[in-house]
């Protein structure tokens, strides 16, 4: 016995909602493009700000390195002029250092010697020989030129002003990012809303068919086109169902009035055989025959018990190789008697071919149309079994001569029950299932069966030739 916690735990996870997909892509989607936007603009800026600051750089060190070779300028007076040379370079710093590596000459402000440390000097600043380090809560960006003598000259400056910029850039893209998601999530819901909304409208008008209402049918062209096959599927749907309700109420009068006749019948010999004394003989004859009806009702659920089983595929197929014209002898020499009464010849025509399949399958199968055919065959005719082999398929033509089908009633030969002819009543000529059960038996080998029936000939009138064939394949 299963526990409360049991049964929940068993129970399936319900799938996430449509709406609910589609907002999570689209999300993803616009979170991975906002990231891959964000990131490239901020890559841009600070390589902009690189190659700003690396030209900067390059400008102030050949400042210092063009005073420093100026024949008019003598030791006292570079600083000053550099002084000067710096006024335009915001928060920018400088440091000499001869051959000796002794400094030689230096701005105030900020201590260069670390990036003798942290890199090597260059002919020429590029933005790949900057390098950043933090000194007494400042941040530097700096390089070191090669000039002549020996003598090397470290360039640098303040990075607060980018890393303020930078910083602020950085919270303005991610609100904005943050801010564009919300409002494209937003726009996104309520797209998936109105996409969805003749979905709903669909599903309003599903909701409406019922038993009673199976004649209504979807309007393809009142849906979107992403929709109008699922409303194709649906009105097949409800199509196979209607045909399904119609066969089976027939199929529940038919059975109904083919059970009534034999019950009837038990009934009312019963009810005259008691209606006053009667001698033992007659009473064994009421008996043979009540039994007599007996067993063809018993026939009958027999033979709907059986084609229920097949059309649930409960019958198994134990596949053998048969020899045709073999089986074929054995039922003519069964049906010997019933053809000689009704002066009917029984014929087989072919070569000796074997299939496989179940052999009391088909053995069933050729005696019911073979059965039908004689019971409907004209006097003194001849009836043939007739097999024919193609490269995919060997053909099985049960053929007698006789009254015409109408082409109306040959699609229907093989329902349960039907008649040809509602008019003719079934006594000897047996449950009215023979045909279904050969198409049931058929179907389940995968072949086909179909029946044509063709005058002979115009100074006979309704005298056809009826063809049964057996599509087997190879």
């Amino acid at each position: 016995m299963t526990t409360p916690a049991e049964q929940q735990t068993s129970t399936p996870t319900r799938p996430l909602a449509m709406a609910s997909r589609v907002l999570l892509f689209v999300a993803l989607a616009v979170l991975l493009c906002a990231a891959l936007l964000a990131t490239m603009l901020q890559n841009s800026i600070e390589a902009h700000f690189a190659e700003q600051d690396a030209g900067e750089l390059q400008a102030v060190a050949h400042s210092v390195l063009h005073t420093l070779q100026d024949p008019t300028l003598g030791p006292q007076q570079h600083h000053a002029s550099l002084h000067q040379v710096l006024t335009g370079h915001h928060q920018t710093y400088y440091l000499v250092l001869d051959a000796t590596e002794k400094p030689a000459l230096s701005a105030d402000g900020a201590d260069l010697t670390p990036l003798f440390r942290l890199t090597r000097a260059v002919e020429q600043i590029t933005p790949a020989d900057l390098v950043s380090w933090q000194q007494a809560e400042h941040t530097y960006r700096g390089a070191i030129l090669q000039g002549p003598n020996g003598l090397r000259i470290a360039v640098a400056m303040e990075m607060e002003f980018h890393l303020h910029y930078l910083h602020l850039l950085r919270w303005t893209l991610w609100l904005t990012i943050a801010a564009a998601v919300a409002l494209i999530l937003l726009a996104a819901w309520f797209g998936v809303r109105q996409g969805l909304l003749p979905l709903r409208h669909l599903s309003n008008d599903i909701r409406q068919i019922s038993a009673e209402r199976l004649h209504v049918r979807l309007e393809p062209s009142q849906v979107p086109v992403e929709l109008a096959e699922l409303v194709q599927s649906f009105n097949q749907m409800i199509e196979n169902l209607q045909q399904g309700f119609a066969r089976l109420s027939e199929f529940s009068a038919d059975i109904a009035h083919e059970l009534r006749t034999p019950l009837s019948n038990l009934i009312t010999q019963t009810q005259v055989s008691l209606s006053k004394e009667r001698s033992l003989e007659e009473y064994r004859e009421l008996l043979y025959s009540n039994l007599e009806e007996q067993e063809r009702l018993a026939r009958m659920v027999s033979d709907m018990l059986w084609l229920a089983k097949t059309e649930h595929g409960l019958h198994k197929l134990q596949l053998e190789p048969v020899d045709l014209a073999s089986m074929c002898q054995q039922l003519f020499e069964f049906f010997d008697v019933i053809a000689d009464e009704k002066n009917v010849q029984l014929q087989y025509e072919g070569p000796a071919l074997t299939i496989d399949a179940d052999k009391l399958m088909l053995q069933r199968a050729l005696s019911n149309l073979l059965s039908n055919a004689i019971r409907h065959a004209a006097a003194h005719s001849t009836v043939r079994i007739k097999v024919t082999s193609e490269i995919t398929q060997v053909d099985i033509r049960v053929i007698n001569q006789g009254l015409v089908i109408a082409a109306e009633h040959l699609p229907r030969l093989f329902e349960r029950f039907y008649r040809a002819d509602p008019s003719r009543q079934r006594h000897s000529e047996g449950a009215g299932l023979g045909l279904a059960m050969v198409k049931s038996i058929v179907e389940l080998h995968g072949a086909q069966i179909n029946a044509s029936s063709v005058l002979k000939n115009s100074q006979e009138p309704n005298q056809a030739q009826t063809e049964f064939v057996l599509h087997w394949p190879q």
